[in-house]
């Protein structure tokens, strides 16, 4: 019977137990009683290099992602980054009546659902706004700690909102079609500010040109960026152009190291994940007090003409 104890399941995972490492996803994911124990085992270890694959639905991003794992399997680094697997998270969207991912990995990856060097696992958005749940950053964590130098995470496309991977990714990749669209609803969609490479996949249908040309001019009127990123063509379905995607996700890691672009990048990373555990921790608190007689006797209070809002609020708070 496998254990539910954070530190043996991460021993276990240290040694390729892909059950044991599926637990410890699990724990972050759902908010146990054990999340917090794993979370804190796992930010002892440094995060894996996380590359975001991210643009608007049928795009072909999980077919592409699936193309990148083979390359990137078989060349084994990412500059100097060496590895021998690599892990993938898929966020879908979220049953309405579970909770849970709708659409499955093994499903969108068959290539590598058994692969021994491949973690795959699908997580839900549960109505998260920018299609990222809550829990990406602690199971990044968890990768990290399991020794994995490496994780993808390809995210289901919900439009204009599709733009919270850049939160969690070292590197973003923004997948676009021919005839995408006109460069104005692709600055609306916040794609030109978080991507820092560009993919036509596709590549072999009408439109290209057109597609390539809308992007560099929404480039050029954007505002200076040291780095300017790059635009490449790909057809999954063959896996046309994806050594040259993995080579500019290189470069592109290598830019960062060299200016110390990654590191500030990661500290602004791990500032916006403070912040968002500090928010659910403060709402975690203000749903006991709404719940409590301190509560209702500020209520009474607010009726009688006794105190203000703003006064109760900051008396309630005090009792935290």
């Amino acid at each position: 019977m496998i254990s539910r104890d954070p530190n043996v399941l991460l021993a276990e995972a240290r040694n390729a137990s892909r059950v044991a490492l599926a637990r410890m996803v699990t724990f972050v994911e759902s908010g146990g009683p054990q999340q917090r124990s794993t979370a804190s085992l796992a930010y002892q270890s440094p995060p894996p290099y996380v590359v975001g694959i991210t643009g608007p639905p049928g795009a072909g991003k999980s077919t592409l992602t699936d193309r990148v794992i083979t390359t990137a399997l078989t060349a084994g680094a990412l500059g100097d980054l060496t590895f021998e697997q690599i892990a993938v998270l898929c966020i879908d969207p979220s049953s309405p009546f579970t909770g849970g991912a709708i659409l499955g990995d093994r499903i969108r990856m068959q290539d590598h659902a058994t692969d021994e060097h491949v973690f795959i696992r699908s997580m839900a958005t549960r109505g998260n706004l920018g299609g990222l749940s809550l829990a990406v950053p602690d199971a990044l964590r968890v990768l990290g700690a399991a020794g994995f130098p490496l994780a993808l995470v390809e995210t289901v496309g919900v439009g204009q909102m599709e733009v919270d991977i850049a939160s969690a990714a070292d590197t973003t990749v923004v997948v676009t079609n021919p005839g995408w669209g006109d460069s104005m609803q692709a600055n609306k969609a916040g794609l030109l500010e978080v991507a820092d490479i560009f993919i036509i996949n596709k590549a072999d249908r009408a439109g290209v040109r057109e597609t390539r040309r809308d992007l560099e001019q929404m480039l050029d009127l954007g505002a200076d960026r040291a780095w300017r990123p790059l635009i490449l063509e790909t057809v999954a379905a063959d896996g046309r152009g994806t050594e040259e995607m993995w080579k500019a996700i290189a470069e592109h890691r290598e830019f960062q190291i060299r200016t110390g672009e990654l590191e500030r990048r990661r500290r602004a990373r791990t500032g916006k994940e403070l912040s968002r555990v500090l928010g659910i921790e403060v709402s975690r608190r203000v749903k006991n007090l709404s719940e409590g007689k301190l509560y209702d006797d500020a209520i009474d209070q607010l009726v009688r003409g006794v105190t203000d809002p703003y006064s109760a609020a900051e008396t309630l708070l005090a009792q935290t």
